[in-house]
């Protein structure tokens, strides 16, 4: 059981929305504001009756949360259309799907934000805010993105489990912990792995092949091997209680 403190959660959940309202309104990158905007006036014909977001999406879970969950980037027709990362599409669905058979999540699909879906003990996030052309940002749209996330590590002082899905997230966690910790391991030490485990300061560090349909249809990662490491991130959270 995690201890209540409810002045904490408040003020967490404040600074959180003014946090939320600053990635929003980002227009940092030229390219990602284009190709974000594009996608949602072209819009997919399956979802050509929506409106589709086409902002930057920003994180979004529980604000008290020990495992913080951190992504690539929005999808185009995915986040990118509703709003909310990891929503709307099938990366979403194998994920939520293993956070609701892990207790961490009252539903196992998510379609829209507005869909009902809470998150118990987790809360998700992104490197990258905006869907970027071929899912794949350049070093400077991830370098102008990477305030965003370490103000979530300091606005999440619980999360004590950071699990990077994917070997992008993963080696952006270890660069912002070396530019804050330049005294400790340098980061090529910490190679990605399926399962990877290290101790960077007081928080814990896993890593999970990222729940891409690239990965999940092929059988890169499976739904055992998913349950499995959200499995062990909330056994490392039981441990790290505040």
């Amino acid at each position: 059981m995690k201890p209540e403190c409810p002045q904490r959660d408040q003020a967490t959940t404040a600074a959180l929305a003014k946090h939320e309202q600053h990635v929003v309104r980002c227009q940092r990158c030229p390219r990602l504001v284009a190709w974000r905007s594009h996608i949602a006036r072209t819009k997919r014909a399956a979802y050509s009756s929506e409106t589709y977001w086409g902002q930057p999406v920003p994180g979004f879970g529980d604000t008290s949360a020990r495992i913080l969950i951190i992504g690539l980037a929005p999808a185009a027709h995915g986040a990118n259309r509703t709003g909310r990362v990891f929503t709307g599409d099938r990366s979403g669905d194998f994920l939520f799907g293993a956070l609701h058979r892990a207790g961490l999540a009252n539903q196992p699909t998510s379609s829209h934000s507005g869909d009902g879906l809470h998150l118990h003990d987790v809360f998700v996030t992104s490197v990258v805010r905006c869907a970027p052309p071929g899912n794949k940002p350049t070093a400077h749209e991830r370098e102008n993105c990477r305030p965003f996330l370490e103000t979530e590590f300091d606005l999440l002082p619980t999360a004590r489990v950071l699990l990077a899905l994917g070997a992008y997230a993963w080696n952006q966690i270890l660069r912002i912990h070396r530019a804050r910790s330049p005294h400790l391991h340098p980061s090529n030490m910490f190679r990605f792995t399926h399962s990877a485990e290290v101790a960077i300061g007081t928080r814990t560090l896993l890593g999970s092949y990222h729940p891409s349909q690239q990965n999940t249809f092929t059988g890169r990662l499976t739904t055992d091997m998913i349950d499995g490491v959200i499995g062990r991130a909330c056994e490392l959270a039981r441990k790290t209680d505040l």
